[in-house]
């Protein structure tokens, strides 16, 4: 029993060092591709990195104007109005100056 393992892996190994060949053979091929696509990863990811900055940047700028207002124009919007009213009752109520 045991000589018969012995044998059935003998007939094994070559298939096993052949599958070892052909993954290292592909492994060869692709190397350049795989470089390739390694540096366009990296060069997108800077690119894309910076564009994140870029975008953040104006994400804050927004964010603050919009903070801006609703927590400072909206409250004194009622004031604001108040004011352009009256301000329009005393500019129909003023006589307007006439030309010679």
């Amino acid at each position: 029993m045991g000589a018969l393992f012995a044998l059935l892996a003998l007939a094994v190994v070559p298939f096993l060092i052949l599958g070892v060949a052909f993954k290292a053979l592909f492994a060869l091929i692709l190397l350049p591709l795989r470089i390739v696509g390694g540096l366009f990863k990296a060069v997108l990811g800077l690119i894309g990195g910076l564009f994140g900055v870029v975008a953040g940047g104006f994400g804050l700028i927004f964010g603050l104007l919009a903070m801006l207002v609703v927590f400072v124009l909206l409250p004194l919007a009622p004031l604001l109005l108040l004011g352009g009213i009256v301000w329009l009752a005393l500019k129909a109520l003023s006589p307007a100056a006439r030309p010679a």
